[in-house]
């Protein structure tokens, strides 16, 4: 299927037209209350929404969900442009030259000939955008957003030093270390106290993503997807207890972990 970027376009125009109708004076009430604060957490649902249908591989849900994830920019470009910042065009701009700029073996006579090249040049090219415009580029760590889920911002930050030599050298380094945390858990449920525990967690999640890095496992992605194995598996276990007329909490944990085991076959 090839795109047909005119019809694109002009459906991409009509989202923007229903989008400022929308935020007019008489238009609806909820949207025009709307402001970047309270959007925030809609942007975030919207997008584990898109990953979700991409788990699913259901398209036609992935093709609704993308909808409404653009729904998000324009929104939040509609406000500013409503503030006199910027509007969805100057956000369009933007994308454009950064896409153009940054794929020099593409749009002009760069050369790239392999994926981790690409990547590479990519760095390079953004790090030196960050100099001209005068931030600060010594710092690694400073372009990981605080803001990312924390197994996501884990795993980039031990990225980003890692491009500085501050890594182990290979897998079996990362085990040795995560078995190490695991006897510093043991020892801190001896009688540490909350936050002693909480601690030693964090350090063991931290090494977790690190051996996930060193495997070339997205932590993110990863534990996504078991977590919806872990839906689908007790799902399966409730429904073959209602069956019986039974519910989890009646059910004895033997007749739950064979329902379990069944489950796992069925996958």
């Amino acid at each position: 299927m090839t795109p047909d970027s005119a019809a694109a376009g002009a459906r991409f125009a009509r989202l923007v037209e229903i989008m400022s109708r929308l935020r007019a004076p008489d238009g609806c009430p909820w949207d025009r209350e709307q402001t970047f604060a309270s959007i925030k957490p809609y942007l975030l649902e919207e997008t584990y929404e898109v990953l979700d249908a991409i788990d699913a591989r259901d398209w036609p849900e992935l093709a609704a969900e993308l909808g409404d994830l653009m729904l998000q920019s324009v929104f939040f470009a509609q406000m500013a442009a409503e503030e006199g910042r910027f509007d969805i065009s100057d956000s369009l701009d933007a994308i454009h030259s950064k896409l153009v700029r940054r794929h020099p073996h593409v749009f002009a006579d760069g050369a790239a000939r392999t994926p981790g090249e690409v990547k590479q040049r990519w760095d390079e090219i953004k790090k030196e955008e960050k100099a001209s415009q005068g931030r600060d580029t010594r710092q690694l760590l400073a372009g990981v957003s605080r803001a990312a889920p924390a197994l996501v911002e884990a795993q980039q930050l031990t990225a980003r030093a890692a491009t500085a030599g501050f890594d182990w050298d290979n897998p079996d380094q990362v085990l040795e270390k995560l078995h190490e945390e695991l006897g510093e858990l043991a020892e801190a449920r001896r009688g540490a106290p909350q936050d002693e525990l909480e601690n030693e967690i964090g350090d063991l999640l931290f090494v977790l993503v690190n051996l996930a890095r060193f495997l070339k496992v997205d932590a993110e992605q990863a534990l996504r997807r078991t977590n919806a194995k872990f839906r689908k598996r007790f799902g399966y276990l409730e429904r073959k207890l209602a069956e019986e007329g039974k519910s989890p909490q009646e059910a004895t944990l033997g007749e739950m972990e064979a329902l379990w085991q069944e489950a796992k076959q069925h996958d």
